[in-house]
């Protein structure tokens, strides 16, 4: 990852407005923030340019307004930040997360033949790393 930066709670919901929306204007980053919570313009401006300041945004800033993406991919923050987690609160044991994780929430079929297959997977390539 561009950044070791962990982002706040605030800073991922703006990292998932520009992962889902691609690059954007504040106004239109805020927009979409005001749909769920309530955030003043100015306060989302000082927390993209925060962002901008700890690398977890780009800016460009060539025209009157500044388009700003995200400069951390969402796979690596989300690895990032899941790492973090099995470390601190399952002791190092991504199988507690995993059962808790499918204990607390309804996998539906498909999420579940996801998951069978991404473990069938990773038996293969363990199996191949072995022989």
């Amino acid at each position: 990852m561009t950044s070791k930066v962990k982002p706040t709670e605030s800073e991922l919901e703006i990292l998932n407005i520009l992962w889902h929306n691609g690059p954007s204007t504040v106004r239109k980053v805020h927009e979409e923030l005001a749909m769920t919570k309530e955030a003043g313009y100015t306060t989302t401006l000082k927390l993209m340019q925060i962002m901008h300041d700890k690398k977890l945004l780009k800016r460009d800033a060539s025209s009157k307004t500044h388009v700003f993406e995200a400069a951390v991919s969402q796979q690596q923050t989300q690895g990032q930040m899941i790492r973090k987690m099995i470390d601190t609160v399952f002791n190092g044991s991504a199988s507690q997360l995993v059962m808790q994780a499918l204990g607390s929430h309804k996998a539906s079929k498909e999420e579940l033949d996801e998951i069978r297959a991404y473990l069938e997977g990773m038996e293969k390539k363990t199996k191949k790393a072995k022989s």
